[in-house]
């Protein structure tokens, strides 16, 4: 028995463009029957990255796959397929990397191996909508001579920055800030200042306030104004915005804010010509504010969300969706007095008319650091098999 761990040491999550790196430890553990002569082999031992497509059979018409490509080796269990037994087609993959060919471990002993691979800056971002599914993993596969292979999946997050992969780093690093007090590979050196410029960028482009400001009006006029100061959002910010009734002339009874995305098929992909779109509320603020002069929100943007993307296939856009009930009559009849006397009592009516509407705000939303993504992260950053 040898028992595979993998861990990735920085995180599940990763920038497209960043360097992964696992280490894959190969142990023999100790039992009570343990000799010498109780030592284990492995033949070999292969590492590859994949991105697996999965789409919903009800909302997405795919092309028919070309038969010609299919690999006769594949069904053949000693052959190295990372997306064995994966629904789906695979639609993008690193080249495989072989650990090592024949490792003999002797009980107690362990062998620890580095994987390193720079992530595809081409590829979708990980997203789980409701008719497409983009999952990247990294499978280690191992085999015992004349036994099958053993597949150890780790599955980890991507997110995509458009504009990294055309920025050219400058050929002269002495004009580069570095620590002399620090020896870095270059590989790595290179991911670190990916990294840096990723979030410079990031920051560079939700940092930017500006005053926008909305009237809100029915066919009836003017309900009130709505004030955000930008439209651009990393995941983990919050969406916070102000509405002004004070100067409208018809009173607003309730509002709502949805914070949303909005998933739709390109048109060749469609399976039914002009089929709706899909969406999903990540966070949702709903108030009465009827004489409310003021009233604001604040919509968290989910950490485990996905930024919006676009590919040949499918488009996720974010939006503000707004909600509001407003009063047929005047402010003044939205009150009844409840009695003649000294002591008056203001109680509200039992039937008005209202009339409702709704208004959509795109927004933008981009990644965030990994690192920050990765405290609320559904992956694993260690992942174990026994074979």
């Amino acid at each position: 028995m040898i028992e595979v761990l993998a861990k990735l040491g920085r995180g599940p999550v990763f920038l497209a463009g960043e360097v992964l790196e696992c280490v894959i430890t190969f142990t023999n553990p100790l039992s009570a029957s343990s000799t010498s002569a109780s030592s284990e082999m492995l033949a070999w031992a292969s590492a590859q990255i994949h991105c697996q497509f999965h789409a919903s059979e009800n909302r997405v018409a795919l092309p028919p796959s070309d038969g010609s490509k299919h690999d006769v080796q594949a069904e053949n269990e000693t052959v190295f397929v990372p997306n064995r037994g994966e629904r789906g087609q695979c639609i993008l993959s690193t080249p495989p990397k072989i650990l090592f060919c024949d490792l003999r471990l002797d009980p107690g002993e362990s062998k620890s191996y580095s994987y390193c691979e720079t992530l595809p800056v081409d590829g979708p971002p990980s997203f789980r909508g409701q008719s497409v599914k983009y999952v990247y993993k990294l499978t280690i596969g191992c085999q015992r001579v004349n036994s099958p292979i053993k597949l150890l999946r780790v599955p980890f997050r991507v997110l995509v920055l458009h504009g990294l992969k055309d920025y050219q780093f400058p050929q002269d690093e002495a004009v580069a800030p570095s620590n002399p007090f620090l020896e870095e590979e270059e590989g790595l050196k290179k991911d670190s200042r990916l990294a840096d410029l990723a979030t410079e960028l990031l920051m560079v482009a939700t940092s930017r306030r500006s005053l926008h400001l909305y009237n809100i009006s029915n066919t009836r006029g003017k309900v009130g104004t709505f004030c955000i100061f930008k439209t651009v959002y990393k995941i983990g910010e919050d969406v916070i915005g102000t509405f002004n009734f004070s100067e409208g002339d018809i009173p607003c009874l309730q509002f709502s804010v949805s914070l949303q995305t909005e998933e739709s098929i390109q048109e060749e992909f469609q399976r039914r010509r002009g089929q709706p779109v899909s969406f999903t509320v990540h966070a949702r603020h709903q108030e009465s504010c009827l004489h409310t002069a003021q009233s604001s929100f604040s919509l968290p943007i989910p950490l485990s969300s996905t930024p919006g993307f676009t590919t040949n296939i499918v488009s996720l856009k974010w939006r503000l969706h707004f909600e509001f009930v407003t009063s047929g009559e005047s402010a003044g009849t939205c009150l009844v007095r409840g009695s003649q006397s000294e002591a008056v009592t203001w109680t509200g009516v039992e039937q008005m008319e209202v009339d409702t509407f709704s208004w959509d705000l795109p927004i933008k939303v981009l990644p965030t650091n990994p690192i920050l993504a990765s405290y609320v992260s559904q992956f694993s950053s260690t992942n174990s098999i026994t074979i």
